[in-house]
């Protein structure tokens, strides 16, 4: 994952992107979030690979692996 996940200021408002490109972690999540295959991402986006897109996932789940208490509120309430 080292070197395929970047940040930088001057690229996305400094949001973690796939090296090389303007494609954020974010976007990759969303897509896949709201049933986009990895395959469709490919199409979508040439530049990105398997390995950009497990990069990705693994980015986010380390990301969320902190001693953090995320409160949450239902959609109902």
């Amino acid at each position: 994952m080292k070197n395929q996940i970047v940040c930088d200021p001057d690229i996305m408002l400094g949001k973690p992107v796939i090296a090389g490109t303007r494609v954020t972690v974010e976007h990759i999540l969303d897509k896949l979030a709201n049933g986009e295959t990895w395959d469709d991402l490919i199409v979508a986006y040439p530049q990105l690979t398997r390995e950009s897109i497990s990069a990705a996932l693994k980015f986010a789940a380390e990301a969320l692996r902190v001693d953090m208490i995320y409160p949450f509120k239902n959609q109902d309430d």
